[in-house]
């Protein structure tokens, strides 16, 4: 048998019925490391990014003000694109689809997804909330828990936007080769809120534009700490681990979050009826199909830069700012007249003294790109 899951208020801040945690409680290990020296470990080759755990961002009054102001302007537009594509998942999976979130920019959107199947719906969708790394795949025991308890056929992956596409790719491969290991198949399609990477066909919105999620940590996650894959801490049998940050409730707008676009839910449910019948028509299927532009833009902008490693590309608004929260930045790639959807962007990038650099908007189809540092070793720039 597997480890039960874990719930809140016990594990994270989200309520129990909202989400099941397929991971191992580490919150009592120290597992943060200064970024400086977690970036020269990664890029030297001594240790794998989910090893260790980032210092939680702690943002200022101003910060804090502009997420508040974000989320007032996006949440209708969020609400849209949530329920576009739980529209798009129940038309997959039918009513007894089972939503399992990509921990943790995915969590979040499991959550909205399965409040929008309750209130347009009446369903009741289960939800987890699972691991995966790249270079590593997918947590296979989670999976196991998974297939024991539902039809793998149900099994929807949930994110919440696509970048160049690398998840989607280690999640086709991760199961592939747990199909190959086990001979129990798992659909690998993901649906995502939003994909500029123009990587899946189920998503809610293709623009990158700010989703208020990705502009915070572990506050807007439920307390919930990225997942962590360490061998000295993770066991044959065990979920890949994350942490709950108790401490930080005072600073909690996990639930901010969620009620400011449920509260939109009836404002757009006629628009998402009328754009998901639109979607789901016969001749929309090409349309909807990945064909993974952006990944081609991504090669570009490494040679164009300079960057041999293209996973020190960070395409797309969400994966900006995780750049500018977790990450050694470099410079910032803005699509010239993006405006205040990236005031959060060049708000961390002032913090950080990192330049942002205004690109013409016919060569960057995302409205911006984040680049890690791609020289960096003992800690120092070179």
């Amino acid at each position: 048998m597997t480890p039960a899951p874990l719930h809140g208020p016990d594990f994270g801040s989200y309520p129990a019925e909202d989400v099941a945690w397929l991971l191992k409680d580490l919150s009592g290990v120290r597992l943060e490391a200064p970024t400086e020296e977690r970036e020269a470990a990664i890029q030297a080759g001594r240790a794998h990014y989910a090893e260790s755990l980032p210092v939680e961002y702690q943002p200022g009054p101003e910060y804090r003000r502009l997420f508040h102001r974000a989320l007032e302007d996006s949440a209708e537009r969020v609400a849209h694109a949530v329920g576009l594509v739980t529209e798009l998942v129940l038309a997959a999976r039918g009513p007894g689809a089972v939503l399992v979130s990509l921990a943790r920019a995915g969590t979040p959107v499991g959550i909205l997804a399965r409040r929008w199947a309750h209130f347009a719906h009446g369903l009741d969708l289960p939800h987890y909330s699972i691991s995966i790394v790249r270079g590593r795949g997918i947590d296979t025991v989670a999976l196991r828990h998974l297939a024991e308890h539902h039809d793998p056929a149900r099994i929807m992956f949930v994110d919440g936007w696509t970048g160049k596409g690398a998840i989607r790719r280690e999640l086709t491969a991760a199961l592939d080769a747990h199909a190959a290991a086990t001979g129990v198949r798992f659909p690998a399609d993901l649906a995502v809120l939003a994909d500029p990477g123009r990587c899946t066909p189920l998503h809610g919105t293709r623009d990158d534009f700010l989703i208020p999620s990705a502009c915070l940590n572990s506050t807007v996650s439920g307390l919930v700490s990225r997942t962590v894959l360490n061998d000295r801490l993770i066991g044959p049998g065990d979920y890949h681990g994350a942490k709950f940050y108790a401490e930080l409730a005072a600073d909690d707008v996990s639930a901010v979050f969620l009620d400011a676009v449920c509260a939109r839910f009836p404002d757009v449910a006629e628009q998402v009826a009328e754009d998901a019948a639109e979607e789901l028509a016969a001749d929309r299927a090409a349309a909807r199909a990945a064909d993974w532009s952006g990944w081609k833009a991504v090669r570009r902008i490494g040679a164009d830069h300079g960057v041999g490693d293209l996973n020190l590309v960070k395409p797309g608004v969400g994966e900006t700012t995780r750049v500018l929260l977790r990450r050694v930045p470099w410079k910032v790639l803005a699509r010239a007249g993006a405006g205040a959807e990236l005031e959060h962007i060049r708000l961390l990038a002032a913090e950080r003294g990192v330049p942002v650099v205004e690109v013409d908007p016919a060569s960057l189809p995302y409205a911006c790109v984040g680049l890690i540092h791609p020289r960096f070793a003992k800690g120092r720039a070179r």
